[in-house]
């Protein structure tokens, strides 16, 4: 493969990232909405939409490992940087990338919130259940009036069985 093809590939490759990127920053705003709000089927949908969203990016990160692999570079941060020297040594492809790095930097921030947001949910609910259950144990071996609760004489009657 010619350097320039090389290029042009590389380019399309970081501008289908970067704009999928953004989708995906938009798409979690929306997710936290929803996930603010307690709204649970549009919870849903934004959840099936964000999965579609990184199977795009999934997809364009193979690509771009591909034609690392193709071209004899090891597909990791350093194999892309030599082959980015190597097909645009005048660095047009510097800026483009970046803006990538910058919109997967602001994804990962946002998706990092949501985690946060969803797990402080889920304690909160677990919290609730947790006060649900203990209430409806009764630990006390006897009452208020000095009588034996339900739960000692249930266990009182199966010591004698």
């Amino acid at each position: 493969m010619e350097p320039q093809a090389c290029r042009a590939q590389l380019g399309r490759l970081i501008q289908e990232e970067t704009a999928a990127l953004g989708e995906l920053a938009l798409l979690l705003e929306r997710e936290f909405t929803h996930l603010r709000d307690g709204d649970v089927d549009s919870l849903g949908n934004a959840m099936r939409d964000r999965q579609q969203c990184v199977a795009r990016i999934l997809k364009v990160d193979d690509e771009r490992r591909g034609l690392c692999r193709t071209l004899g570079r090891p597909h990791d941060l350093k194999g892309l940087e030599a082959l980015m020297a190597w097909c645009d040594p005048q660095g047009t492809l510097g800026a483009a990338w970046a803006g990538c790095t910058a919109a997967a930097i602001k994804c990962r921030s946002l998706n990092d919130r949501n985690g946060a947001m969803a797990g402080a949910r889920l304690q909160n609910v677990q919290a609730r259940l947790n006060a649900l259950i203990d209430g409806r144990r009764e630990t006390v071996t006897y009452g208020p009036r000095g009588t034996c609760s339900v739960a000692a004489a249930r266990q009182g009657l199966l010591k004698e069985a």
